[in-house]
């Protein structure tokens, strides 16, 4: 009975992480969605994509800062509570830029949105820390990371489907407008909210169960296995040591530039190059998070299946993308709808699983329950200290070079990110190694975690 009792709990716990972080991005994915009727409105009064653009970099750097110091206060304070105060304070926000207007405006309540954003993702890795065992953790991850894939996938449709409706019929006018874009997307969050109230408890201690051990290789060894708040100078002197944190943190730089890039600008792309409306362009953008979300499944149940070689899943995903970015940067979609979704298929395929493994289940590998969040909040910062440049600098790129410029960039970027994988995956891979030999001694000590000397 108590077994079947953890596992409704744990899937209870899955299901509220999940339908949270798609609340999250409803309420993030509103401007990428709503950019191209903002553009309309604003168009004449000078506002251009380097200045929506400028909103959103804004935004991603806020974001990076928020992940910083909130990682931390997640460990500190415990998931289930910055969860949900990171998603009051996006209704808010939301509704705040729903009623803004002007330049400086926008890219201050937008900034503040993003901030108060980056508690959210930290925040469901502490908790799915401390409810699922090891040999779970990438499969689980994964499904977690579908959340936000599928949410934004979510969003583009929803939110487009409400635009395309106001396109077409003339008495659901307002609906094509983006205020109310971006109210929509705050009262659903506002609904996603109570019910996670109502279900996330921070730990299974909450409710009378026991927690699983955390994975013994973690940076902070034995110690990883208790989430007792310790000060900062304890989280991040094992893990600064790590040269496995620093790789991921290379190649999340990378990922999360192309990823914030598509995320924000596929619409917009597909409504300038390929010569979808804009409705149509806002729901066919959302295939993107939904191969990625396909791909991210697939690589976390592969990589579980590997006993947590995440290399051998990261490293050939990393080529491939190089590969799909060239493909797009050279071969002209204009006017071909089918080629254009075909290769950001492609892309979105082989960027999401490499990038869902970087602050999901490798930052729970290296933080244990102590300093997940700490991990998540500091490789995530590193990915979007990079992704700055997905807002104003595409978009300049984009408005006076074209979009085959901006991508074969994208593809100079990320061969960095190959570099870091390849030693990534011989590290890991000498780590595991040697953790599994001595784990086959009884008598001998436990190995020290991996990138310690």
């Amino acid at each position: 009975m108590s077994n079947k009792r953890n596992r409704n709990w744990q899937l209870l716990t899955l299901t509220s992480l999940f339908l949270g972080y798609v609340g999250y991005y409803i309420c993030r994915s509103n401007l990428a969605v709503a950019t191209p009727l903002i553009l309309k409105e604003y168009g004449g009064v000078g506002i251009t994509k380097i200045q929506i653009g400028t909103v959103a970099s804004v935004g991603v750097m806020l974001y990076a800062i928020g992940k910083i110091f909130n990682g931390y206060l997640a460990d500190f304070l415990g998931g289930r509570l910055m969860f949900l105060v990171g998603m009051i304070c996006s209704i808010v926000f939301s509704v705040l830029f729903g009623l803004a207007s002007g330049l400086t405006v926008f890219i201050i309540v937008w900034a503040c949105n993003r901030y108060f954003q980056s508690m959210g993702w930290v925040a469901l890795v502490k908790t799915a820390s401390r409810w699922y065992p090891v040999k779970w953790h990438a499969t689980v991850m994964a499904i977690l990371s579908l959340s936000f894939l599928f949410g934004d996938a979510f969003a583009r449709i929803y939110l487009g489907s409400l635009i395309l409706l106001g396109e077409t019929y003339a008495s659901f006018e307002f609906l094509a407008n983006w205020r109310t874009v971006f109210f929509v997307a705050a009262g659903t969050l506002t609904a996603i909210a109570v019910f996670v109230y109502f279900t996330l408890k921070s730990s299974p201690k909450d409710v009378g169960l026991e927690e699983p051990e955390a994975n013994p290789i973690n940076v902070f060894g034995a110690e990883g296995n208790h989430a007792e708040r310790i000060s900062i100078k304890d989280v991040l002197k094992p893990l600064l040591a790590s040269p496995l944190f620093w790789l991921i943190c290379i190649m999340n730089f990378s990922l999360t530039l192309v990823r914030e890039t598509f995320n924000f600008w596929t619409p917009t792309f597909l409504n300038e190059v390929v010569k979808f409306d804009i409705g149509e362009a806002a729901i066919g953008s959302m295939l993107f998070p939904l191969v990625g979300g396909c791909s991210t499944l697939l690589a976390g149940v592969t990589s579980d299946r590997l006993r947590g070689r995440h290399g051998r899943v990261v490293l050939p995903s990393l080529i491939l993308l190089v590969l799909s970015l060239g493909l797009l940067a050279t071969i002209d979609v204009a006017g071909k709808p089918v080629l254009a979704l075909i290769l950001l298929s492609l892309v979105a395929f082989f960027l999401m699983a490499p990038y869902s493994f970087l602050s999901g289940v490798m930052a729970i590998d290296l933080g244990g329950k102590r300093g997940c969040s700490t991990v998540a909040g500091l490789v995530d910062s590193a990915g979007y200290l990079g992704a700055i440049l997905s807002g104003h600098t595409v978009g300049m790129i984009a408005q006076y070079y074209g979009w085959k410029m901006a991508f074969g960039g994208l593809a100079g970027i990320c061969c960095t990110a190959i570099i870091a994988g390849t030693v990534y995956w011989l590290i890991q891979e000498r780590d595991m190694n040697l953790a599994q030999a001595l784990s086959s001694e009884p008598e001998t000590e436990a190995p020290d975690a991996p990138g310690k000397t």
